[in-house]
């Protein structure tokens, strides 16, 4: 048995300590934040609940895997990884109402709808990628069992290898829902033009495969983690900050743990000054960050209002300048997830989470700040709300780049650094360790930016499973 310690009580870091755990070894967490969860957390407002990060669980055949690999490397025969986790999934009609340019759709596309025909051809060739998907997402692209899926979508994007090339040489496709689909790279933090082609895919995918949510809120998953992990041994301490990381070691205020592996669940900027005692040098260039909005409705939005609606930008390469350029876009992407009363949420009010992609800037924002009150008055007026959007709000709590900022976030990016185009998302084979530090191991969304939770849970999978080798090496 080994000592492994976990730095950071995320997504990644929790499944980490969970398949340790279930594998027989000793594993401590240790998370800074009075909570585990990493961006997703659990706010209370007005007695309702309301939770933060991710809003839609996708590929949950990448959950069903982890499941089973926890399964297979417990020792307790009676164990039941579904059981124990206790997570259940309601899959929604749609993947979500898109507003762009005075025009509307949902996805899919519906009969009657201008895009249709085209929708239908886009999704006949692509909705069928998700078991390849999530394939590459659980074993990684070095793996033999990876070549199917590799070869077969080899084929589909030819030398095409962003999605922007790709989505323009589909000449078919209307342009608005050609930008429609491009949207969704920013699920990776980056623009069309930074993202392989793949992600051209992932609209059709999850309208052939649905999207989910947890009930009683996407935090659930982070409670599930949580179960198994202490099922499997784990000690999890919220509210110890690490403050120094060394070989074999990790130190917080209360004291100094030895560990025969070091798990890292932090950004890479965070980490660095952990390892060296120095703030290192901020990346040159970051990936989006967010203002997210959570309110408390006094009363519950106009009938027929979307569940999850997306308000693309009139301009949506001016949204990805502005990006790259660190600096406030002119309009910007919004999320706007609208739970009423008893939807989900165990809530007698409804809630709406309004998340606006901004760039990592570490700033702190208030409603009052013309670039909220500018969106704010585009989501009104878009969803036709014959009173201003804040009207509607009992109370509100807002989670800006300054707060992913103190949450060791550089600038706030939500995935940290931005990579080349094929180093985003399950193609690329990100470096788990390093020979100079064999001791230490990483995991979460800095590590495998894009595709949201289905690639920290499939990265936490590919990272734990060499480590379970290497610890086994050791120990022969």
């Amino acid at each position: 048995m080994s000592r492994v310690v976990v730095v950071g009580a995320g997504i990644g870091g929790l499944a980490a300590a969970a398949l340790l755990g279930s594998a027989g070894h000793s594993v401590t967490v240790l998370e800074a934040q009075d909570h585990p969860g990493g961006k997703s957390r659990r706010i209370e407002r007005d007695g309702q609940r309301m939770d933060t990060g991710p809003s839609l669980f996708t590929f949950p055949a990448v959950w069903d895997e982890l499941l089973r690999r926890i399964d297979a490397r417990g020792t307790d025969a009676g164990f039941d990884a579904r059981r124990t986790a206790g997570l259940e999934l309601e899959r929604l009609e749609e993947v979500g109402t898109y507003y762009y340019r005075g025009q509307e759709c949902s996805l899919p596309v519906p009969p009657g709808h201008p895009w249709h025909a085209a929708w239908e051809r886009f999704a006949a060739q692509h909705g069928g990628l998700g078991s390849d998907v999530a394939r590459l997402l659980t074993t990684g692209p070095l793996d033999s069992a990876s070549r199917p899926a590799l070869v077969k979508l080899a084929g589909l994007y030819g030398p095409r290898l962003t999605t922007r090339s790709y989505l323009d040489s589909l000449r078919w496709l209307p342009e608005g829902l050609r930008e429609v689909i491009a949207i969704h790279t920013l699920n990776a933090g980056v623009s069309p033009t930074r993202t392989p082609a793949l992600y051209a895919s992932m609209p059709a995918v999850m309208a052939e495969d649905g999207v989910w949510v947890p009930k009683g809120g996407i935090y659930e998953l982070v409670e599930a983690l949580q179960r198994l992990a202490i099922a499997g041994g784990v000690e999890i301490r919220t509210g110890e900050p690490v403050t120094r990381i060394r070989a074999h070691s990790v130190t917080t205020a209360q004291g100094t743990y030895p560990a025969d592996a070091v798990v890292s669940g932090l950004d890479a900027h965070r980490l660095g000054a952990l390892l060296s005692g120095r703030v290192p040098r901020l990346p040159r260039k970051l990936t989006c960050s967010a203002i997210g909005v959570y309110a408390v409705l006094n009363r519950e939005l106009p009938a027929g209002t979307p569940r999850h609606g997306v308000l693309l930008p009139d301009d949506p390469q001016g949204l990805y300048s502005s990006l790259e350029a660190n600096r406030e876009p002119q309009q910007t992407m919004i999320f706007a997830n609208y739970y009423p009363a008893g939807q989900v949420y165990p809530n007698d009010s409804g809630t709406l989470a309004l998340l606006l992609t901004a760039p990592p800037n570490g700033r702190t924002y208030v409603l009052e700040d013309p670039f909220v009150m500018r969106e704010f008055d585009r989501v009104t007026r878009v969803l036709g709300l014959p009173e201003p959007l804040a009207a509607y709000f009992s109370s509100f709590e807002i989670l800006d780049p300054g707060y992913f900022s103190e949450a060791g976030s550089a600038g706030g990016a939500l995935y940290g650094a931005v990579h080349p185009s094929w180093m985003s998302g399950p193609f690329h084979a990100p470096a788990h360790t390093s020979p100079l530090r064999p001791w230490l191991w990483r995991v979460g969304a800095s590590v495998h930016p894009g595709g949201g939770l289905p690639a920290v849970l499939g990265g936490a999978m590919m990272s734990t499973e060499k480590l379970l080798h290497h610890l086994a090496g050791v120990r022969g």
